[in-house]
């Protein structure tokens, strides 16, 4: 082996895993701040961001000359942050186009919403939960002096049992102390979305849908008048059902009464607009997608603006900016951004989180009428950007048909490795399963790379980005296409020549962490190792252990239960995990409802004796997706040590 000094003949050429780098898991945990849900406050282009030296708490941040700014007041430890169907919603909102009238928020550690005016103390809106179950708020629209949204009623510690109301608050905050001052609006369907009101205040919208279906597989579209004294006429479906799911729907802005739907009868999330006659149209058929699964309450991927045009978010696999024209014709906004998300408009401008495999997690505001695109909060940490691999997408054979994966090759400025050695690799698996993965500069998945450790990221079938058809192969087959996905991909990177087939590990969170212990047992001479953190392992118990909104996601990744019951024990990770030989790392967060503790320790039960090293490491105060910097910089450095010590090499730290 040579070992050329960096400056004198090229990089120094190491082994493989062994390269030193300066990104840290403690830069990994902080690095890629999560920014979410957008808004305009005034002229001021506001955001959610997550603080994980603050335990995770979302400040409600916004730029200013000085540099980003806490909107709401200081110290004070507000939370900006709804727990609605365990995932979240939009939990903030302007009362107005005028910055001095203030928002409605949901604060996370009461779930109460209140009401805030620049220069004075948020007061609350909602009564405490206590009286009648925990209350969770999400998703607003302003009509006068109410604001309407999606109220939830959870009745116990593990979110299974809950109800959910549209509902109306007075922003005088007189609900505050008296229940009875807040009124029901509708309840026409087990899960729904907050209201979308019309220009003229005299039509609502939402979305409704009901168990066992999840909302990327049926919704309805559903319409009421509303009535002088604001209550609503009977609501009707106009879109949706039978295997159709509508991801959105917006009002036009030009008081037409056009409702904007972003549904998928085709197979594809394509725009509609419904006119007054009911009769939907396609405003732009393409193959592609113009919407995701429908994962938090109140996201949107189209947005009407004040000159007719809609601002979209589209794409397979990726998600660009465009706005749609009235004659079909969509122009994509300029700039290097392949993933949008957390869109939101005043009419005129378009505020968002962007992203591309050269760039992290950037706010922006779009101005289409003037063609400029303004950063408005930028990255942290760019000097680390340096040792960040160029990723490029690879489509691979499956027994089912293709296989997407994004493939993100060792790198580091100044080092290589050797002639004739090939790399460890590290799969990816997202959760969801109904999602999928951005390929995007990631700190996290620089923590791997940069020390030489190939990452291959597998959007599996199942995966949402490439329409209804690729997402319905999972469909009975959970633990089983997920897993043979995967091991194409890996099977590929080998018949590529880029990969050796016993330097290969797998790791995964919540559905991922399934897939990855699904591997160990489906695929046991292909893995040498595994990360699972907060998996779902038993699903005959997951059904009752978990929270209401996934508690049937397994009637169609499964199978209807009891029906399907030696389905759900022969595609179950447990099935077999006495067998396991490959070491594992097993990671859990204490206070998680949705995949609770007792799904991780059924796995250790069934390994029992067996041959397989594993250690289990738990995290009190940790949910469902870990948020504190010290729990992500822990679990990276175990899972460093563990792919070290089983694909053979040392790891420089």
């Amino acid at each position: 082996m040579t070992d050329t000094l960096r400056g004198t003949a090229g990089p120094r050429e190491l082994p493989y895993g062994t390269w030193e780098s300066p990104v840290s898991a403690e830069d990994a945990a902080r690095g890629d701040v999560l920014l979410e849900w957008t808004g305009f406050l005034g002229e001021d282009v506001c955001w959610t961001e997550v603080l994980p030296e603050e335990d995770g708490r979302s400040g409600l941040m916004a730029a200013s000359a000085g540099g980003v700014r806490e909107v709401l007041p200081a110290g004070a430890g507000w939370d900006v942050r709804s727990r609605v169907i365990e995932y979240g919603g939009r939990p903030w909102l302007a009362l107005s186009g005028r910055a001095e009238d203030g928002i409605v928020f949901s604060h996370g550690p009461d779930q109460r919403v209140y009401r805030w005016r620049p220069g004075s103390d948020p007061f609350p809106l909602t009564p405490p939960g206590a009286w009648a179950g925990e209350l969770r708020y999400a998703d607003f629209a302003v009509r006068g002096g109410e604001v309407w949204c999606l109220r939830e009623t959870v009745a116990d510690d593990t979110a299974r049992t809950a109800e959910r109301h549209l509902v109306a608050l007075p922003l005088d905050g007189s609900a505050a102390d008296a229940p009875s001052r807040v009124q029901v609006l509708a309840a026409t369907h087990h899960f729904m979305t907050g209201p979308r009101i019309g220009p003229g205040g005299d039509r609502v919208a939402w979305l409704g849908w009901n168990h066992p279906d999840m909302p990327w597989e049926t919704t309805v579209l559903m319409v009421a008048d509303v009535h002088p004294d604001g209550t609503l006429g009977r609501a009707a479906p106009v879109m949706g059902g039978d295997g159709e799911a509508v991801t959105q729907a917006d009002w036009a802005t030009d008081g037409s009464g056009t409702l904007y739907a972003v549904s998928d009868p085709g197979g594809w999330w394509n725009v509609h607009a419904i006119g007054r006659d009911g009769n939907p149209r396609n405003l732009c058929p393409r193959a592609e997608e113009f919407g995701e699964a429908l994962w938090r309450i109140g996201l949107r991927w189209c947005l009407p603006l004040l000159d007719g045009r809609l601002a979209v978010i589209h794409g397979v696999g990726e998600r660009r900016l465009g706005v749609l024209a009235a004659d079909g014709t969509l122009t994509d906004v300029a700039g290097p951004a392949t993933e949008w998300h957390f869109a939101a408009t005043d009419g005129r401008r378009i505020a968002a989180v962007c992203s591309s495999p050269a760039q992290r997690r950037t706010v922006v505001l779009a101005d289409p009428a003037r063609g400029t695109l303004d950063v408005v909060r930028a990255p942290t940490g760019a000097p680390l950007d340096a040792y960040a691999s160029t990723p490029y997408r690879r489509t691979y054979s499956g027994g089912d048909g293709p296989v997407h994966a994004h493939v993100y090759p060792p790198y580091h400025p100044d080092v290589t490795g050797p002639d004739g050695e090939l790399p460890p690799w590290l799969v990816f698996v997202h959760g969801g399963p109904t999602s999928r993965t951005h390929m995007v500069l990631n700190q996290e998945i620089s923590y791997f790379t940069s020390r030489g450790i190939g990452v291959v990221d597998v959007q599996y079938g199942g995966s949402t980005g490439y329409g209804r058809a690729y997402r319905n192969r999972l469909h009975g087959n959970w633990g089983l296409t997920d897993v043979a996905d995967c091991a194409s991909v890996v099977r590929g990177l080998v018949a590529d020549g880029l990969a050796a087939a016993e330097r290969i590990a797998i790791r995964g969170g919540s559905a991922g962490g399934w897939t990855a212990a699904a591997s160990l047992t489906g695929e046991p001479d292909l893995y040498r190792a595994a990360g699972i953190y907060y998996p779902v392992l038993d699903p005959v118990s997951w059904r009752d252990e978990t929270h209401d909104f996934e508690s049937r996601y397994l009637d169609t990744l499964i199978g209807p239960w009891p029906d399907a019951e030696d389905r759900y024990a022969k595609q179950a990770p447990l099935h077999g995990a006495e067998r396991i030989r490959a070491p594992f790392v097993l990671l859990q967060g204490l206070d998680d409802t949705v995949c609770p503790p007792a799904q991780a320790e059924r796995l250790l039960r069934a390994a029992g004796d067996g041959p397989a090293p594993y250690r289990y490491l738990t995290f009190p105060g940790e949910g469902h997706g870990f948020r504190r910097s010290a729990t992500i910089a822990d679990s990276l450095a175990a899972e460093l040590r563990l792919y070290g010590r089983a694909l053979g090499f040392a790891p420089a730290r």
